[in-house]
């Protein structure tokens, strides 16, 4: 791979710039424990520049009344990820921690490879239709519904997969005609800021239109939910700090979107093919380190199989290769940094003293004794409301749990205050699909399909968040519906 590839600076009104302070803070490589560098650390005031900047480019450019404009831009940045995919690939590996095989999908890869379908999307959308002649109250009047942009928006970044995440909300959001303030989470800044420095010097987006804002400062990120200036605020992250942004959203009456936790189950039908069902449940456990929304994270097995199911997985995971993620035979890096290992040997710790039992995993890998890994871990003799089984651990823990049938299986996956995603796995895709439509959740894999692309509209039910993401559903997401009515002469 090439070497990493970083960016200090925080893009700001068309200008690569540092904190207006001069701090900055570490980015830390999860794997080694080393810095891989420094980035700018935004203040209060950096944050009102940024806002000021995604304000003016809104209201006095053509950057939200050309569509054509929009579609080039995006083409260029398309051109320009491409381009530099190598370093950015690099770059990722090391402050996400995620392995390199990995960024050949979802982490790189596959969200890049989207981004002509949104450019294609906005070329062809229809922004403005015809209802027709009609005539209320005995006025003769000719009806159109037109869509525009939304405004100014406040992308707020997690760091699990931080490049497809910010892709997946800033370039739908530019599409549409909007301006965007983008402020990435703190472990992994470069994600963000390498975008901006790909905006500023390789596409023809005006200034201002684009502002990424890096800090370590929570109240930098409140800051960008309570100014009245922004008129939409798009959030991935914990259920936990979505409640917080709609809070600070309330006052102002902004329009949010959020994408929020999840704790979806793989169910196992009792004709499954347990082979399958394993392959899929090791890697949805070791996915990234379990340090996904959308991982399967309860295994529903089949009582009459559930030790024959126990017993596969654990023997798939006896060998299951993790570590430095910069080995491309590696399937499972660290967790992105220390207090997050804590919170999730201390689910471990829970979910024994709730009386689950550790079948393989359960600590710290001894031959790993830098980097904040934690050992691919299955929890056996789970109870569907203990808390391992309804909290999201965000590390490579899976719950295994029985079920007596279909119906069973169904109301135990429902048992969850989340409702992100799921998976089916049968001899029959018929019962598969019957089973897979009375799951209360967003998206749903069936006998090995994968949900994901830019063209699907990806969020969750319940506590798992309000809107879709991606797809045309979620480019719609950036507009506002403006109805139209003209007097008939």
């Amino acid at each position: 791979m090439s070497s990493f590839w970083t960016e200090g600076n925080m893009l700001i009104d068309g200008r690569l710039v540092p904190s207006e302070s001069g701090e900055t803070f570490d980015n830390v490589n999860p794997a080694t424990e080393q810095v891989i560098g420094a980035v700018a650390n935004a203040t209060a005031v950096d944050m009102d520049a940024a806002i000021g900047a995604a304000r003016r480019a809104f209201d006095d450019t053509a950057w939200a009344r050309s569509p054509e404009m929009r579609v080039r831009c995006i083409r260029q940045l398309h051109e320009a990820l491409g381009r530099f995919a190598d370093d950015l690939r690099a770059t990722t590996v090391a402050e996400v921690g995620c392995p390199v095989a990995l960024t050949y999908g979802p982490q790189l890869d596959s969200p890049v490879a989207g981004l002509p379908w949104v450019a294609d999307l906005a070329e062809s959308y229809e922004w403005e239709t015809s209802l027709g002649l009609a005539e209320p109250f005995g006025m003769k009047t000719h009806r159109i519904v037109r869509r525009e942009p939304v405004g100014v928006i406040g992308a707020i970044t997690p760091w699990n997969y931080p490049v497809q995440i910010n892709l997946a909300k800033m370039v739908p959001a530019l599409a549409a005609g909007n301006t965007v303030v983008l402020k990435p989470a703190p472990d992994t800044p470069y994600g963000a800021t390498l975008l901006g420095r790909l905006i500023a010097e390789h596409t023809d987006i005006p200034a201002g239109v684009v502002n990424v804002v890096t800090s370590a400062d929570h109240a930098v990120g409140q800051q960008l939910c309570e100014d009245p200036r922004v008129d939409m605020i798009s959030f991935t992250g914990s259920t936990a700090t979505g409640t917080k942004i709609m809070t600070a959203a309330a006052p102002t009456i902004k329009k949010v979107f959020l994408e929020l936790g999840g704790k979806s189950a793989l169910i196992a039908l009792d004709d499954a093919d347990l082979g399958s069902v394993v392959t899929s449940a090791a890697f949805a456990t070791t996915t990234h380190a379990g340090q996904g929304c959308a991982n399967t994270t309860r295994l529903l097995l089949p009582r009459s199989r559930y030790r024959e199911g126990v017993d596969a997985l654990v023997e798939a995971l006896k060998g299951w290769p993790f570590g430095d993620p910069t080995d491309p035979s590696v399937l499972m890096g660290p967790l992105i940094r220390e207090e997050q290992r804590r919170r999730v040997l201390g689910y471990i710790d829970k979910g024994i003293e709730e009386g689950a039992t550790v079948a393989i995993g359960g600590g710290v890998p001894d031959h790993l004794p830098t980097g904040y890994f934690v050992e691919p871990t299955v929890l056996t003799d789970v109870d569907p409301d203990s808390t391992v089984a309804q909290e999201e651990i965000f590390g490579p823990v899976l719950a295994v749990i029985a079920h007596d049938g279909d119906d069973d299986a169904v109301r135990i996956a429902n048992n969850s205050r989340y409702g992100l995603s799921g998976a089916v796995v049968s001899a029959s895709d018929e019962r598969a699909r019957a089973v897979a439509d009375r799951m209360r959740t967003g998206t749903v894999n069936v006998n090995g399909g994968v949900f994901y692309g830019m063209d699907v509209p990806f969020g969750g039910y319940k506590q798992s968040g309000i809107g879709r993401e991606m797809g045309v559903a979620g480019f719609e997401e950036y507009l506002e519906i403006k109805s139209i009515a003209v007097g008939a002469r």
